[in-house]
């Protein structure tokens, strides 16, 4: 038995224990299931499909307990996840499959048509869909005993969307996994008692990384939900007695102004997880009064994810900080020169320790110029406080130049998004004869209001510097956002229509 076969070991410990249930359907598994199903993976992909260790295993399908299935193949046997993207164009799933190489393609009914749409996909040899795959399953297996799984090894090779042409793989390593597990079971006090709800998108670190593996590392109780709904989350929130949930503040927010939202109770909530971005001030206060703490985190899909935390006696106190950095893991901030600021001050955040990537596949070049002397680069301005707290200014790329000034956005976004009027905000650089860039608002306000450029500078005045304080403004419906839920700021440039 591997040390990374964690499903092996609550099947001794717990094995009746119900560890997945899926909110759609009703299925519920215990440890003992997971593991056999697991097992009864590991033997169908190696004497079937000839799949061996380090092999892709592409996998495109809403969220189901397939996927945490796989995983407990992946630590019994070395096979590699490709979690494939279903919110993805033909077009651009056909680059990451083509890229990731996978043996197999195991997918839903409902994605075949964008698939065959892609000339990746006709290319690989051997497909199964969904329904096929489950019917190969049995719960009459012997546990699985192969070559054991070393840290190194890779689990997932996850696809970011990054800033560059093309998304990158991330090696995703069991090593990785097992140490961002001890960094989550510390900071968040996880216990094998804790419930929880998945409802991001299996392509998204989140599913796999900010609670569920370390709930099947801890024996813990997690709900998969098939796709994300305001109101279904909160009520399930509600129903299964969720006591630990993590999401992005696109995802609260939608919440928050759901009907069902002042019905709910969520007495048995410790706390919310969040990450993704930098969660707005007034949203917190909003969940806050509602009885639930929030705790901002800071991570990324080639480190932890979770990298840092706030602990929930600091939620107020130091609203808008993404806390500390978490137990195993080392943080510096350097200047646009490459020296450590030491103490207070600002600078890129860089990270090294054992759940930081290797690198990216096949792409020795991305991974050269990300990681260096063993540390990673973010790309993300930190500011630390005279108390260690650390808060995201904004990531390095999007800030723009005015007159010599360098101006992040998020900090301009945060002022503009307490005007009464105003329900959201992104702001970019454009092309400035005067002062080579000034700033664009876009704003989606609330419902029948008007906003003008005066107004948005006239709240601004007093609160900012006047280099900071956007020259442009465009009323749009609702923002630009990615597969991971951040603000799509590429499209904002391009004037798309979204």
């Amino acid at each position: 038995m591997s040390q990374f076969d964690w499903f092996s070991k609550w099947n001794i410990y717990t094995p009746d224990k119900i560890a997945f249930k899926e909110l759609e359907s009703g299925r519920k598994f215990t440890f003992k299931e997971m593991n056999t199903y697991s097992s009864s993976i590991a033997n169908i992909l190696q004497t079937k499909y000839s799949i061996k260790k380090g092999d892709r295993v592409g996998i495109l399908a809403e969220n189901c307990v397939e996927f945490y299935m796989l995983l407990g193949a992946a630590q019994k046997t070395g096979i590699v996840i490709l979690p494939l993207n279903y919110r993805l164009t033909a077009n651009e799933l056909d680059f990451i499959i083509s890229d990731g190489d996978p043996s197999l393609i195991i997918y839903e009914d409902i994605f075949f048509d964008k698939l065959n749409n892609t000339n990746s996909f006709k290319k690989v040899s051997q497909k199964l869909s969904l329904v096929e795959f489950r019917e190969l399953l049995t719960s009459d297996v012997a546990e699985y005993i192969g070559a054991p799984v070393e840290a190194d090894d890779t689990a997932l090779l996850l696809y970011t969307a990054g800033t560059t042409a093309f998304p990158k793989g991330a090696y995703y390593t069991h090593g990785m996994m097992f140490w961002n597990s001890l960094n989550s079971e510390i900071r968040l006090d996880i216990t094998s008692e804790d419930r929880s709800i998945t409802a991001t998108p299996a392509f998204h670190t989140g599913f796999w990384n900010v609670l569920a593996s370390p709930f099947i590392h801890h024996g813990a109780y997690t709900l998969i939900v098939k796709n994300f709904d305001s109101e279904k989350v909160l009520q399930a929130l509600e129903d299964e007695e969720a006591t630990i949930w993590w999401a992005v503040p696109t995802m609260l927010k939608m919440m928050s102004d759901s009907p069902l939202f002042d019905e709910v109770k969520l007495t048995n909530l410790r706390y919310f997880i969040v990450g993704g971005e930098a969660m707005p001030i007034p949203l917190i206060e909003k969940w806050h009064k509602k009885g639930v703490l929030i705790r901002q985190g800071y991570g990324l899909t080639e480190v932890g994810p979770n990298v840092t935390s706030l602990n929930a006696e600091h939620a107020v106190s130091k609203q808008g900080s993404i806390g500390t950095p978490n137990f195993y893991i080392n943080t510096k901030l350097v200047d646009d020169k490459g020296n450590e600021v030491i103490g207070e001050g600002t600078g890129e955040l860089l990270l090294n320790g054992p759940n930081v990537t290797p690198g990216y596949w096949k792409n020795e070049e991305a991974t050269k110029e990300t990681i260096t002397d063993g540390w990673f680069h973010t790309g993300d301005v930190v500011k630390r406080d005279v108390d260690g707290f650390l808060f995201v200014v904004d990531r390095i790329k999007n800030m723009y130049i005015s007159g010599g000034e360098n101006v992040y956005p998020v900090q301009v976004e945060c002022v503009i998004r307490e005007h009464p009027k105003v329900d959201d905000v992104a702001i970019i650089g454009v092309p400035d004869e005067k002062w080579g860039e000034t700033g664009k608002a876009f704003v989606v306000l609330k419902k029948n209001e008007t906003f003008t450029l005066e107004e948005m500078t006239e709240y601004c005045l007093d609160k900012l510097a006047k280099y900071k304080i956007p020259k442009h403004l465009e009323i749009i419906d609702e923002l630009p956002k990615n597969v991971a839920g951040k603000i799509d700021r590429k499209r904002l440039h391009k004037g798309k229509k979204w």
